[in-house]
């Protein structure tokens, strides 16, 4: 069977949110080691669906773009959720980078994917933010980096090529904050992963935006077994009634 359907932004990101917490690797974390869910507006559902509880999302969220690069009125708010063999956990940071090993998660949103599965992350700190806080030592150290990301966030070129493009000390006019990007490489868990993870099936990004209701919107199809793709259906018109999350940026 084949099937479609428009999802709205907060559609997506439930969805993708579900899809990680389902993920063979983040559950065997979840299970045995630790998981990191950093600052950003998805993982504010990834957080809440491994924590079956409520997150404010208006707090947790580092930069955002709304009509321009911008930083959340209340980052001070929020820091990354952690979790240790399954519970939530309040852990300092140094303490929490010394106990990082192989088999433990770091979740890590992006702004950007391209045709190759590369994803960039705007770099608004001069020392790089969350990425430079934990992505150097993951790499170093083999620890697991899942990347929830929309493929509403799709774009044409090459991320190591628009990293080229970007940099705070190289625009000089703008829209905002200005920001460099990192290339980050994990397991991405798109809306497509997302439905392959949880229902075996394969989906295809054939259309994103539209107007009204469907501003933002990512459109797709979906086959597989018909009870599979009717599950699947059934999941996305219930998360049609997610509300979107209200953060605001600095005025």
């Amino acid at each position: 069977m084949k099937a479609f359907a428009v999802l709205a932004p907060s559609t997506c990101k439930r969805l993708i949110a579900k899809g990680v917490a389902a993920h063979p690797t983040v559950r065997e974390a979840i299970e045995g080691g630790t998981v990191v869910v950093t600052l950003g507006t998805t993982n504010a559902f990834v957080a809440a669906e491994l924590a079956s509880g409520a997150i404010d999302h208006g707090t947790f969220a580092a930069g955002l773009i709304d009509d321009r690069w911008n930083l959340n009125a209340r980052i001070a708010e929020a820091r990354d959720v952690v979790f240790q063999r399954g519970e939530q956990v309040s852990i300092e940071s140094d303490e929490l980078l010394q106990s990082l090993g192989a088999g433990d998660v770091i979740v890590k949103g992006g702004n950007a994917l391209d045709p190759f599965g590369t994803v960039g992350v705007l770099l608004g700190a001069e020392n790089g933010g969350t990425i430079g806080r934990y992505i150097p030592t993951a790499m170093a150290r083999g620890i697991e980096i899942v990347i929830p990301i929309s493929v509403g966030k799709s774009v044409h070129s090459p991320i190591q090529r628009i990293v080229r493009d970007l940099g705070s000390r190289r625009l000089e006019l703008g829209d905002g904050l200005p920001c460099g990007m990192f290339p980050l490489s994990g397991d991405v868990v798109s809306e497509i992963e997302a439905l392959e993870i949880l229902f075996g099936i394969r989906a295809t990004h054939v259309a994103s935006g539209g107007i009204g209701m469907g501003r933002g919107s990512v459109s797709l199809t979906f086959e597989g077994d018909a009870n599979d793709v009717r599950a699947a259906f059934d999941l996305l018109r219930r998360l049609k009634k997610e509300p979107e999350p209200l953060v605001k940026g600095r005025p």
